[in-house]
């Protein structure tokens, strides 16, 4: 059987430009080879697509130096026209051909790549691509615009307040008051941004003007959020087959003991103070409900491929917090450590993703 040759697209503009690079690593590293050809295509930290390495360890999560794409001068090329699927390259040696593409798969995080941006360039390029497709990307990058339209479909949220510069400037008396309702203690959230970057727990309300410097950083908009009292609960999705509902996985618990939240740290350079719990310790009829929950949520946002739908159980029940469409993917990652307790180990999860890809583009 001929492999399917699938470009791996990772890097990008964003803040979580070394985190993208660390699933990179660990993709390169688990694929299978006899199935699978890869072209591994970085973006730099300003937008040049290059020919990447397809070593793994070139991309591990080391906090002294984390990884991240160089521009080594090549230049990937994609399709002339949507008749074609090939990529070319050049680099010092000339110009050549990188064959016919039969997948894309963008592990991407944060803007310019899970926003729905890179996805609406695949599909002018009519290359199918591994993910969810431009409107579900674009909504679940957005958190604003991600509870409104969880809101909508009737699941419960957090309470928020959502800000911009230009509305606190011209009326910050207003404002503090909207925000003030919300009680103590808030997060502070740029509203297009992910691995906790720009994330702020303010406890006291002499802290909100600093937590709002660091997240107008990331973004131009802003999301003040209520806390929420109850247990952090995970849980990964995956798109069904055909004539199948999406699939859910067990679920995990983010347990923080000593931290105030679940940060960046604590995500990705194993910080103390965080303990991931999988399976969840969950009743048979709590398990019924966050699957109805999640699939509810992935559905709400047009959901193709796979996420990763994060609650809090509270005393009143389940809270969505985020629906996360290209979640963290390096193996100890919780997207493919609650598909490993289900059965899927991460090699499985892989081909599944791009299989699933390509069947999608067929269509």
């Amino acid at each position: 059987m001929d492999k399917l040759r699938v470009a791996l697209l990772f890097g990008g503009r964003s803040s979580e430009h070394s985190i993208s690079c660390a699933t990179a690593g660990g993709v390169l590293g688990a694929i299978d080879r006899d199935r699978f050809e890869v072209i591994p295509v970085g973006i730099t930290r300003d937008g040049a697509f290059v020919l990447e390495s397809d070593d793994p360890s070139r991309f591990g999560l080391d906090p002294e130096r984390l990884p991240e794409v160089v521009d080594n001068g090549s230049r990937v090329r994609w399709p002339s026209s949507a008749s074609s699927r090939e990529l070319t390259v050049t680099d010092a040696s000339g110009e050549r051909s990188l064959g016919d593409v039969d997948v894309v798969f963008p592990i991407l995080h944060g803007r310019f790549g899970e926003d729905g941006t890179i996805q609406g360039l695949l599909e002018l390029a009519g290359l199918p691509y591994v993910g969810n497709g431009v409107l579900a990307s674009a909504i679940g990058m957005d958190k604003h615009v991600t509870k409104t339209v969880l809101e909508g479909a009737g699941l419960q949220v957090a309470p928020w307040v959502t800000l911009t510069r230009a509305a606190l400037d011209a009326d910050r008396e207003l404002w503090e008051r909207r925000v003030h309702a919300l009680g103590l203690p808030v997060f502070v959230k740029p509203a297009r941004a992910g691995s906790s970057v720009g994330v702020t727990r303010v406890a006291d309300w002499s802290e909100l003007d600093a937590a709002l410097d660091i997240a107008f950083a990331e973004d131009r908009t802003v999301l003040v959020e209520g806390a929420m009292t109850g247990r952090e609960i995970e849980v990964a999705v995956l798109e069904g087959r055909p004539g199948e509902p999406a699939r859910v996985s067990v679920a995990g618990e983010v347990v923080v003991t000593g931290r105030d939240f679940y940060d960046f740290e604590a995500k990705y350079l194993d910080a103390p103070g965080v303990e991931l719990v999988c399976p969840a310790d969950l009743g048979d009829g709590e398990t019924f409900e966050l699957e109805r929950v999640a699939t509810r949520a992935f559905a709400a946002i047009g959901g193709e491929g796979l996420a990763r739908v994060d609650v809090f159980l509270t005393d009143e029940g389940f809270v969505v917090n985020e629906v996360n469409t290209m979640p963290g993917f390096t193996p100890i990652s919780m997207f493919p450590t609650c598909w490993l307790n289900t059965g899927l180990s991460y090699p499985e999860l892989i081909t599944e993703l791009i299989e699933s890809g390509v069947a999608r583009g067929s269509r």
